[in-house]
């Protein structure tokens, strides 16, 4: 058994990998808005920042991966270059992880929706 997040009762229940009591949760809904356009922002940033991190994790895995194939001393130039190409292709997948994450952040702790989600007119 696990302790709720909230109250530190002794639960079996869980919400998104997170310890949670059925009194919690019944507090929890009452005081949720209803579904709506906000909930799909929210979805689409949350899911926008999973697809962003998946791309970070296999960029990072393709890095590690070229760099353990050059053998030891000075790589060959296109070994250099292979290198090159996986940490601009990590570095670029970092940033587009990190712009999800602030936009989800932005949203959740300021209400600021990102300019391409709202509607227009």
């Amino acid at each position: 058994m696990a302790e709720c997040a909230r109250c530190k009762a002794y639960t079996q229940l869980f919400e998104n990998g997170v310890p949670i009591c059925l009194k919690c949760t019944s507090e929890r809904e009452g005081k949720r808005k209803p579904a709506g356009s906000e909930n799909r922002i929210h979805v689409i940033l949350k899911d926008e920042l999973a697809v962003t991190t998946e791309l970070a994790a296999q960029a990072t895995e393709e890095f590690l991966r070229v760099t353990t194939e050059i053998p030891s001393g000075l790589p060959h130039a296109d070994g250099t270059q292979r290198i090159h190409n996986a940490s601009h292709d990590m570095s670029h997948a970092r940033e587009r992880m990190l712009l999800s994450q602030k936009r989800l952040n932005d949203y959740l702790i300021s209400g600021i929706v990102p300019e391409d989600l709202k509607r227009s007119g």
